[in-house]
């Protein structure tokens, strides 16, 4: 199996860590019966950690999709190499390096992995319209 898709299965997996990490630090602070509820209440901000997390939820999911589409894209092609093996690479672990940080509330570090992530995808697109 490529390396590319070792690594889409890797983020699916970090997808899901950071979905119910969210989801399970809200349950906590709003209960089993808001989990399991309709949600249609108004409820109090969220504690710094949970809003943490489901930002960070949210600033995965806005890119997300790219990188599949972009990684697909490729592969369709037949344009997998270097590129997409770097790029892949430096998304999927700089993603699972940024969601700690971001739970954390590290700032500028955070910013740094965010770009870093970026660039892995933006080479992960460069092979897919450029070879």
């Amino acid at each position: 199996m490529p390396i590319e898709f070792i690594c889409l299965g890797a983020l699916i997996l970090l997808a899901l860590v950071n979905i119910f990490w969210a989801g399970s630090t809200r349950t906590r602070q709003y209960g089993r019966d808001w989990n399991t509820g309709a949600r249609d209440e108004q409820m109090p901000p969220l504690n710094p950690l949970a809003g943490r997390l489901l930002r960070a939820q949210a600033n995965l999911f806005e890119t997300l999709p790219l990188f599949v589409a972009a990684l697909l894209g490729a592969a369709f092609l037949d344009r997998l190499g270097w590129k997409t093996e770097v790029g892949a690479l430096l998304y999927v672990i700089s993603r699972a390096i940024y969601l700690p940080l971001y739970a954390a509330g590290t700032p500028k570090v955070r910013t740094l992995v965010w770009t870093l992530a970026t660039a892995g995808l933006l080479l992960v697109w460069w092979a897919l319209m450029f070879g």
